[in-house]
């Protein structure tokens, strides 16, 4: 085992072969399909003015109040790492005038949460995600809810089942902050302490407690739903009904409202099998948030790359499938072909060919051993011979054969 020394902090991981190749894939993949989206990359920067998260996130909600990096720099400046990519996404969007006002963006990013470290949460971990600008909209929901589900179809998990519930209007939360506290008073000395905090302060987070008395409680009150206006609940109608009509099957769930003050209308939740209990995968909503005198209206969701991995690698799908394969080797047999073939190596990767050699002399069994370990799919071998007569030999990695070439054929090699 490797010295603590050489260990990143905990909860923080290093990523590297192997696994790095899986982390490609899905990272390219998003990318490729976004942009059939039409959405554009974005890169915040990891530090944002504390206020950021406050105001659009919530002061009573849990990433805030405990989970939240923050600190002074020596200008006295309230500082946090980001722990979520929608509210620098926002700010970003804001500051873009009317252009950030039906903007399409995702961002591929570390976010930060100081948490205990335990499996599928780290302390630094990824998140893949999309915002859309936009007033309204329930078609807007269920497109983006369509295109979450095509991304994990897209990494190869297919099987995924979506929970999807509302947070209504603004107007809609007093009334259903106040229907849910009348409905809960009977039962408050049944619910976990945490719970008793919460009906006065954000009465919703006693809807998701993952307490079993908690639970049991909540399915014996009223739905936060009915206590939403008829517009509210004719929104999520009509995002249903649009996801019927794309072959979108999902399953409502009053009891699902996510943690964020920004939501309204639209919330949901993937999961899926690959994670056993904690199965949530991935999730997402339409949200409003207030920055300054200015209320910037969207929808989105984000996944966390960490979990997303955990459920391909139990499905079967593992990094070694997305290694580099193929490309050349070349083989050196003396000095004079190893500075001969170092040439050749620029040329042919001026021609974008995947090509390695060693750099210095080495036998060719050696060699030979480190074509194999990059999965050439030919090896060039040169010596003082094939120098004199501008030749080489080709060797198929996968068939055994080889064959003398000109090196005007070597280069036509891709």
């Amino acid at each position: 085992m490797a010295s603590n020394e050489f260990q990143p902090l905990q909860g923080m991981s290093d990523i590297y072969a192997p696994e790095i190749y899986l982390w490609r894939m899905i990272e390219e993949r998003a990318r490729k399909l976004f942009a059939c989206y039409g959405y554009e990359e974005l890169r915040t920067p990891s530090l944002e003015k504390l206020s950021v998260f406050k105001r659009s996130i919530g002061d009573t909600t849990d990433v805030v109040q405990k989970e939240m990096y923050s600190f002074e720099d020596r200008g006295g400046r309230e500082l946090a790492l980001r722990p979520e990519g929608t509210a620098g996404t926002i700010r970003h969007l804001a500051g873009r005038g009317e252009e950030g006002q039906n903007a399409r963006v995702f961002y591929i990013a570390p976010m930060f949460r100081c948490e205990r470290p335990q499996a599928g949460r780290k302390r630094q971990f990824h998140q893949v995600g999309v915002e859309a600008t936009g007033e309204p909209n329930p078609l807007a929901d269920a497109e983006c809810i369509g295109l979450q589900q095509h991304l994990l179809e897209e990494w190869g998990l297919t099987g995924s089942r979506i929970q999807i519930s509302t947070r209504g209007t603004a107007s809609d939360r007093q009334p259903v902050a106040d229907g849910l506290r009348k409905a809960l008073q009977p039962h408050l000395k049944e619910l976990c302490e945490d719970c008793q905090r919460r009906i006065d302060e954000n009465v919703l987070r006693v809807i998701d407690c993952k307490n079993e008395s908690c639970s049991k409680v909540v399915d014996q009150i009223p739905s936060a739903i009915e206590f939403m206006s008829d517009e509210s609940r004719q929104y999520l109608d009509t995002v249903i009904q649009t996801l019927e009509k794309m072959g979108i099957a999902v399953e409502v769930n009053p009891k699902l409202v996510r943690g964020l003050d920004y939501y309204v209308h639209t919330v949901w939740e993937i999961t899926h099998g690959a994670l056993g209990a904690q199965n949530a995968i991935a999730g997402g909503g339409r949200y409003e948030i207030a920055l300054g005198k200015k209320a910037v209206p969207g929808v989105g969701f984000a996944m966390g790359m960490e979990r997303v991995i955990t459920s391909l690698e139990n499905c079967g799908i593992t990094a070694e499938q997305f290694a580099p394969q193929g490309g050349l080797w070349l083989v050196s047999l003396g000095d004079n072909a190893l500075a001969e073939n170092m040439k050749l190596a620029r040329e042919l990767r001026g021609k974008g060919v995947r090509c390695g050699m060693d750099l210095e002399a080495k036998s060719m069994k050696a060699q030979m051993r480190r074509a194999s370990r990059a999965a050439a799919g030919k090896v060039i071998i040169r010596g003082d011979e094939e120098l004199s007569k501008g030749t080489a030999i080709v060797k198929d990695m996968k068939e055994g054969s080889q064959e003398e070439q000109s090196l005007e054929e070597v280069l036509r090699i891709s």
